[in-house]
């Protein structure tokens, strides 16, 4: 599978981004402290399709926890 999320030294100096675009995962992880949803950050950042981040999200769940789905 690959990641929903790249390094590229030549974009964004090298910064986790969204594959694809220039946009910083450090922004989502700040957008949801601030409380956005996926959505609005979706609207907010366009050129980061909402599937990209939930896809991102359940990437780090599945690091986490080591469960490809949520027990509830």
């Amino acid at each position: 599978m690959n990641s929903v999320v790249d390094r590229n030294p030549e974009i964004c100096g090298g910064a986790a981004r969204f594959t694809g675009t220039r946009v910083p995962v450090r922004i989502f992880f700040e957008c949801l402290e601030a409380g956005y949803t996926v959505d609005l950050f979706a609207e907010h950042y366009p050129t980061v399709k909402k599937e990209q981040a939930v896809a991102f999200l359940k990437e780090i769940r599945e690091q986490v926890t080591g469960h490809e789905k949520a027990l509830v």
